[in-house]
């Protein structure tokens, strides 16, 4: 039988369980995969403890929102899909049917070939990151030449792949980090600054301004929330956009009213699912990443795998502070 890890409750990774199932068979439109890695995401930490923007409807539930397998069962309506070929499943809340398991069920909608260069975790590692990163960037903000975006918590993945696709697209990248020694990591991945934070960013504002000749910042990619939008709202350009898609700071931001009436700014609470939903921006989403991978100009970058069984210990090190950086993957061993 297959196995899952399961939640029975909001009590975090510190309540899964690895549990037996019976194995699923796809119904209309569903394909069935044998799940070779799974990746972690902050998100799904957030699920865990109903601080997402999505809950669980009933439980026990699995968590997980990216994996790659081999496909061994393909329902009615399927098209495009072969049997024994490698897929991805695309960011999505599927509600019960998390990805952390051996065996997963899943609408043929919401995956995707895997890119033939990479290997099974390679491939369960770049979709969320890439896909959450380019339509702020390239399909709302137009990053091009002249453009200054702000990455906050630029060493997260998703944070790294803005940073890349930005420079990809010319726009000059600000990215932002706690620890100072994260500086050459960002330059390498693509920040034009790094701006060091501290516990007093009173100055952030006019760094930024400094940094961007007097303009201010046309974008800001930001999963912090409370702790630094109020610090770079005098800094925000006309017309620019607050992009919010997380909860480091495990509270909604004091949005600084004043600088956004001032700059025509636009808080925009952003989440990847909508753009997943709708089939041509995926497609959009898609056709860079695969692009990209093929040329080279971005690459997967793995700090950790684990084996099914160390689920639990790979939260543990993904939530400690860590100077390595990427994802932190599950091989499931199949």
């Amino acid at each position: 039988m297959p196995r899952a890890w399961v939640i029975h409750g909001y009590d975090g990774y510190q309540g899964l369980s690895l549990e037996n199932f019976s194995k699923e068979v796809p119904g209309p439109g569903e394909i069935r995969l044998k799940v070779e890695a799974f990746a972690l995401n902050w998100g799904d930490m957030d699920l865990m403890l109903d601080c997402y923007s999505f809950s669980f409807p009933h439980f026990p539930a699995r968590i997980g929102m990216e994996a790659a397998g081999i496909v061994d069962a393909i329902g009615p309506d399927v098209e495009g899909i072969e049997m024994g070929e490698r897929f991805c499943t695309l960011p999505y809340f599927y509600y019960n049917r998390g990805a952390s398991t051996e065996s997963l069920v899943i609408d043929a909608r919401y995956v995707t070939k895997a890119p033939l260069s990479l290997s099974a975790i390679e491939s369960a590692s770049i979709w969320m990151q890439y896909m959450t990163a380019y339509f702020p960037l390239v399909e709302l903000s137009a990053a091009e030449p002249g453009r200054n975006f702000l990455v906050t918590a630029a060493t997260s993945t998703a944070g790294t792949a803005a940073l890349e696709i930005g420079r990809l697209y010319g726009a000059t990248m600000i990215g932002t980090t706690r620890f100072d020694y994260n500086r050459d990591y960002l330059r390498k991945a693509g920040a034009d600054h790094v701006i060091v934070t501290g516990d007093d960013n009173s100055d952030l504002s006019d760094k930024l301004l400094d940094l961007t000749n007097g303009k201010g910042i046309d974008a800001a990619f930001d999963p912090v929330g409370a702790g630094l939008i109020k610090q770079y709202g005098p800094a925000l350009a006309k017309n620019s956009r607050i992009y919010f898609y997380g909860t480091l700071d495990a509270t909604f931001p004091e949005l600084p009213i004043i600088d956004m009436f001032q700059a025509n700014a636009v808080f925009h609470p952003y989440s990847l699912f909508n753009y997943v939903e709708n089939a041509t921006m995926c497609t959009k989403g898609k056709s860079f990443v695969y692009k990209a991978i093929q040329s080279g100009d971005i690459k997967p970058r793995i700090d950790r795998v684990y084996p099914m069984e160390a689920y639990r210990d790979a939260w543990n090190y993904l939530q400690s502070p860590r100077e390595a950086h990427g994802k932190v993957v599950i091989e499931t061993g199949l």
